[in-house]
């Protein structure tokens, strides 16, 4: 399927997409938090796309916005071709839905991304720190993160 034709059903079909990036060899669509369970199945599961690979899933602090961009960065391996998926959540309450019943890899990303963001994410099998103690507070990759021992510049 060509790329224009790929976007215009993605988007036909999961309600409220819309298409931010499409000149580029990875094109991007936006949607909001509530319909990526769906969008992420009908992605992985229609013949016609077959996003098989989550090859990478982050987070952007748009602070000055009040909200988190996710990232999702989708691969088929059947037809060759890659998809972003971004999604804004709320920065002060970031609740997200987890993909990870439908790509595994994304309980590993998404444990990241709580880790270093605090992005919580709905029906996680396994939310908790990756790499960070237990312990630790707060989450050093949001930029109003500060603690004693950083340095910021001003």
């Amino acid at each position: 399927m060509e790329k224009a034709a790929l976007l215009e059903t993605i988007t036909a079909l999961i309600p409220n997409a819309k298409v931010i990036e499409e000149g580029v060899d990875r094109p991007a669509i936006e949607l909001p938090p509530a319909h990526l369970p769906e969008a992420a199945k009908l992605l992985h599961d229609t013949d016609d796309f077959a996003f098989d690979m989550l090859c990478a899933h982050t987070a952007i602090d748009r602070i000055d916005d009040g909200k988190f961009e996710l990232v999702y960065q989708l691969y088929s391996t059947k037809f060759h071709h890659y998809l972003m998926l971004s999604v804004k959540v709320d920065r002060e309450h970031p609740v997200v839905p987890s993909v990870s019943s439908v790509w595994r890899i994304a309980q590993w990303h998404e444990r990241e991304v709580y880790d270093l963001f605090g992005v919580l994410y709905d029906n996680h099998p396994d939310l908790r720190r990756l790499f960070l103690e237990d312990d630790w507070q707060g989450h050093p990759l949001r930029k109003d993160y500060r603690d004693d021992f950083m340095l910021t510049m001003e």
